[in-house]
């Protein structure tokens, strides 16, 4: 039977097809092309079609600080609409296994570090983005109220920030990295001297490569079966301010980083407890510099042959 992948276009969805396909599953894509997860009946109908074993729930209205502070009724409502459809259509197909992913800011805003999965809902959200966190907590709950209902074997991932080919470049929604390479490489393009970033730097954040996130949920779809929610990281964080200084040097900038304190910091700190992954014998081997020069090779060839989302 065919595994579905929805949100196949974006970041996470090219890297699953991508991995699931390199270890022989039929891969069947859900993109805005093929059918809009927003409109119920078109979800129930696709699902019942192609009646897979598996569906991965890679599809999210996403973006960084910018976009989830200016828009949170669309971060609300899209995403609890597209993760409900999708799992009702599931359960109406007798799908086996459905794998929901979520994000790790759904974990309080002065979350202890590292952040175990048991630390979810023991503190107010981070204010620039609690509606996108509040959809995704009710993602968690949703999977959990199948479990309870019908015995559905689903689960709900919770990666990091995540980043590498294909990631969305455009400044007025991207998350924080691929905003930087962006900043940086038309920076040296233009000659520019001087680059100015939002908030202070100091903020600590954690990256995960996004083919090692799908190295994970190919792990976790046959091997995990629980009502806890799982963390997907590395464990380490960095400040804002050394990545940014890490990208400069690996896209060439040579100038100076100014920050401009008028604009939010979000979260002072966000490094996840990854040891339940990590105990299924799950490890993420590339690391933060590699493959962010990797992402910003891609995004160099990518960018001339007008491939980038920007």
């Amino acid at each position: 039977m065919p595994i579905v992948i929805a949100g196949s276009t974006g970041l996470v969805g090219t890297a699953l097809t991508s991995a699931f396909e390199s270890d022989g599953h039929e891969v069947i894509e859900i993109n805005r092309s093929v059918v809009n997860l927003l409109d119920l009946k078109a979800t129930k109908a696709f699902i019942k079609k192609v009646r897979p074993n598996l569906v991965v729930d890679a599809a999210a209205k996403v973006g960084g600080i910018g976009a989830n502070n200016s828009t949170p009724v669309e971060f609300l409502s899209d995403n609890i609409r597209i993760q409900g459809n999708l799992m009702e259509a599931a359960h109406e197909a007798e799908v086996q296994k459905f794998v929901f992913l979520g994000s790790s800011c759904i974990y309080p805003r002065d979350c202890v570090q590292p952040i175990k999965e048991e630390f979810l809902m023991t503190g107010p959200l981070e204010s620039t983005n609690s509606a996108y966190a509040i959809a995704k907590i009710a993602g968690i709950e949703l999977v959990n109220s199948y479990r309870k209902e019908f015995g559905a074997r689903w689960i709900s991932l919770m990666p990091t920030n995540l980043y590498g080919k294909r990631d969305n470049f455009n400044l007025d929604t991207a998350h924080v990295l691929p905003a930087l390479i962006r900043r940086f490489i038309e920076a040296v393009e233009t000659g520019t001297r001087e680059v100015t970033l939002w908030g202070s730097g100091l903020p600590r954040r954690e990256f995960l490569h996004v083919e090692d996130l799908a190295k994970a949920i190919l792990l976790t779809s046959s091997k995990y079966d629980s009502t806890m929610h799982l963390n997907i990281g590395t464990g380490k964080d960095i400040t804002i301010k050394e990545l940014a200084l890490m990208i400069a040097k690996l896209a060439g900038f040579e100038g100076q980083i100014m920050w401009d304190k008028s604009r939010p910091d979000g979260t002072p700190q966000k490094v996840l407890d990854v040891s339940r992954i990590k105990a299924l014998g799950w490890e993420p081997t590339i690391t933060l510099e590699s493959g962010i020069a990797s992402t910003i090779a891609w995004y160099k060839e990518a960018s001339a042959r007008g491939g980038v989302r920007k």
